[in-house]
């Protein structure tokens, strides 16, 4: 496994995740056992295909903003009646933030109505490219209406009379 890659990975808290082709999605994800463990489905994130993927491009970021490494991984789906599930979820639940409930709690709900993905690194990491990577705003329904500009007082007629 690239060094780069796992440093990078047992510092992140969120990574960026590709599947199929479609934009990278934002996820809340956890370094354990040599993986990163993501949790979708209903009360948690949503990453469009990772239930179903076999493979996912992951870009980890630093504390600065800026991405570090990009790597291939290899994408498995934990059952509750695996071994990994009884080893591995619970510490997965630990990490949570704002988790509703106990780990215990938590490891259930997510046995229940979520899938529990293994991001297993595959391949080296790609070079970081030379140019900026900006993409524009992808299309939104939400708007906001713009505020009118502050002014200090009115100002009636561009010349006064002398």
């Amino acid at each position: 496994m690239d060094a780069l890659v796992e440093e990078a990975a047992k510092k992140a808290a969120v990574a960026w995740i590709a599947v199929g082709g479609r934009p990278p999605t934002l996820a809340w994800c956890a370094w354990l056992d040599g993986s990163l463990l993501v949790v979708t489905g209903e009360g948690e994130q949503a990453i469009p295909g990772l239930a179903e993927a076999a493979s996912a491009e992951v870009s980890l970021r630093g504390d600065h903003g800026g991405r570090i490494v990009t790597f291939p991984a290899d994408v498995t789906n934990l059952s509750p009646s695996d071994d990994a599930w009884a080893e591995l979820v619970p510490q997965l639940a630990g990490k949570r933030l704002n988790g509703r409930g106990g780990a215990e709690d938590l490891a259930r709900a997510w046995s229940e109505r979520c899938v529990v993905s293994r991001l297993t690194p595959a391949g080296a990491s790609a070079d970081l490219p030379d140019d900026a990577q900006a993409a524009p705003p992808r299309p939104t329904p939400a708007t906001r209406i713009p505020r009118h500009p502050f002014r200090l007082h009115k100002v009636r007629g561009a010349t006064r009379k002398r």
